[in-house]
Parts: structure tokens; C-alpha cells; sequence
């Protein structure tokens, strides 16, 4: 089963035996065996019993909180694992180091070609599409980065990179009923902000509880400064995973002819936020679910893989990297 989203608002997660059950006002929902979870997350409000928290802290099992909307409310978390070595190369990295200007090298670099080979797929599938300046601007700053001396100035091309992306992105759009201007969030205000705003909220559920079972503290990164309550080194490690997984399945979504309509979305009347109908909602999870279990060949590994086991390859790679083992962290790049 992978991962089980819980979107029945106010639930009871109780435990039966070896089964995790949900239930709304006394009626059994669903129960699932244990053996296959690999983590929870509730959209909304749910209540959890302790002898859940005590079975999913034992075996390891992440459970996340986020609303509807998918904003980041709070996750219950595993204890660290014992490989202090991890964390002692970690530590050492931070700051403005040699070793961190190499790691987010890396990450920026993981990000920028996978968006470019997005859209050069799409350029290759469709002669509608116009996007080669955007490619354009991507090999720019890519090829710039060997060369780019700071971390700000890293953070830079990083930053041009995604706008030139999303500057073409509602070219990849044609022959939906879908627009798309510019991202916006908290809350999103149109349907493909809010699927795209969902799906990076889920994917950041993934990599941090893999990271944290690599042995990482999530909240110190590199790319993205320290800050309260941030998982900077999940949200680092998560940027060469957006296009391949968020934005490639969002885009496969909107173009079924079975996928997502304009009927499967609702807008709040005071605030205007833009979120899936229940319905909507279960087919974007059971879409995330299938691309996160899909398989490709790892390029640096050699073997097949899926995006659910690439998220803690990515984590121990990076691991060596920090702790001296190989020269440079090698960002998952997918053609």
C-alpha cells in the first residue's frame, strides 16, 4: 500500500490487532494491515489513539498532518537514528563552507535539467509548443553554475531558472480547460497552484521521512537558509523531485480524458482559495500514490528503482558526500 491518506474529516485512528482501522462517528471505514504501511497522512482534523502513536513510533512509520488545501501542519517523528556520523558531517558542512557551496551546486543543477528535460519533452511531443527560450534560459544558467563562486549567487540562477519554467508552463496546458499565470499559495487561488501546492506539500512528507531514516537533521540545510520550524535540507533535497514527480504527474493528470475537470475543484467564498472536491482529491492521491511507486533506472545506482526509494538513495548519497566518501553529491537527473 505504500503510504494511506486519511481525508474523511474528523476520524478516530484506532488499532485492532495487527490493522490500523479509521472510523467516523463509531462506523469502521477502512482497516488496514500495519505490515503494509509505510507512513499516514491526514488531510484535515483527525483524532489518533495512543496505541497508534506507540506502534507507528515503534515500527517507524511518519505521520503527517496537513489541511485540505495541503499546508504543512505538523508530523509525528520516529526517533533520529543512532548514525551520529551522518549528522557530524552535516554540522560540519553548514555555513558558508566549501562542502555546502557543493552540495547546493548539486541540488540547483538537479532541479534546472530536469526542468529543462521536461520541457523538451513537450517541445518534442507537440509542434503547438513553443518553449525553446525557456530551454534557452535553463542551459544558460545551467552551464553557469560549474563556475558560480557563492551560494547567493547559486541561489540566483536557481531562482531565474523557475521563472523561466513557470514563465512557459501554461503553454503546457494547451487542449485543457486549465490556466496558469504565476505560482501562488497560502492559500492557492486557482486549480493548478492548488494541485501543484498539494503535491509538493505530499512530496516534502516523502523525502523528509526519508532523510530522517537516512539519520539527516532535517531542519538544517543549504540552498534554503535556517528558519523556525523549516525542513531546509527536505526542501533542498526535494527540488530535483519537483518536475520529476510533482509536475510531470499534475500535467498527466489535467490531460486524461478520465483525469481531473473544472467540476472537481472548489473555491472558499471568503478567502478564495482553490481546493479538490472529495472526489478530486481521491483520484490526485491514488495519481501520486502510482507515480511515486513507478519505476526508472537509477543512474548513478545502475538498477530500477522507484521515486519512493530514489527519495533515500538521494538521502544516503548525500550522506557519503558530507562524510567524505565521494567527491560531490550527483542530484537524481532523468531524461
Amino acid at each position: 500500500m505504500g503510504t494511506m491518506y486519511v481525508i474523511q474529516e474528523d476520524v478516530f485512528l484506532g488499532k485492532l490487532d495487527e490493522r490500523l482501522q479509521i472510523k467516523h462517528r463509531g462506523e469502521r471505514l477502512v482497516d488496514v494491515p500495519l505490515l503494509k504501511l509505510q507512513g499516514v497522512v491526514v488531510l484535515g482534523r483527525a483524532t489518533v489513539s495512543p496505541s497508534v502513536v506507540d506502534v507507528l513510533l515503534e515500527r517507524n512509520i511518519p505521520l503527517s498532518f496537513l489541511t485540505r488545501y495541503g499546508k504543512y501542519r505538523g508530523r509525528l517523528e520516529p526517533e533520529v537514528t543512532r548514525n551520529i556520523f551522518v549528522r557530524r558531517g552535516q554540522w560540519t558542512a553548514a555555513g558558508d563552507t566549501a562542502t555546502s557551496l557543493v552540495a547546493v551546486r548539486g541540488f540547483v543543477r538537479g532541479k534546472l535539467k530536469n526542468y529543462r528535460s521536461l520541457l523538451q519533452r513537450k517541445q518534442r511531443d507537440s509542434d503547438r509548443l513553443d518553449v525553446t527560450g525557456a530551454i534557452s534560459q535553463l542551459e544558460g544558467a545551467i552551464a553557469a553554475l560549474p563556475r558560480t563562486p557563492t551560494i547567493e549567487q547559486l541561489r540566483g540562477y536557481e531562482g531565474a531558472g523557475s521563472a523561466a519554467y513557470f514563465g512557459v508552463f501554461n503553454q503546457l496546458l494547451q487542449g485543457t480547460p486549465f490556466e496558469f499565470t504565476h505560482r501562488n499559495r497560502r492559500p492557492p487561488k486557482d486549480p493548478v497552484n492548488s494541485l501543484l501546492s498539494l503535491g509538493y506539500a505530499l512530496l516534502r512528507h516523502d523525502v523528509q521521512s526519508a532523510l530522517n531514516i537516512v539519520g539527516f537533521d532535517p531542519y538544517l540545510g543549504y540552498l534554503h537558509t535556517e528558519r523556525y520550524g523549516r525542513p531546509s535540507l527536505a526542501l533542498d533535497v526535494m527540488e530535483e523531485f519537483r518536475p520529476l514527480v510533482v509536475d510531470a504527474m499534475v500535467l498527466s493528470l489535467l490531460k486524461k480524458p478520465n483525469g481531473l475537470s473544472l467540476g472537481d475543484f472548489e473555491q472558499e467564498p471568503l478567502n478564495g482559495a482553490v481546493s479538490l472536491t472529495e472526489d478530486g482529491l481521491k483520484r490526485f492521491l491514488r495519481a501520486y500514490e502510482e507515480k511515486k511507486q513507478s519505476e526508472f533506472k537509477h543512474p548513478v545506482m545502475g538498477r530500477k528503482c522507484t521515486y519512493q526509494e530514489a527519495f533515500e538513495i538521494q538521502g544516503r548519497l548525500l550522506a557519503k558526500f558530507l562524510m567524505g566518501e565521494i567527491e560531490s553529491y550527483p542530484p537524481l537527473v532523468l531524461r
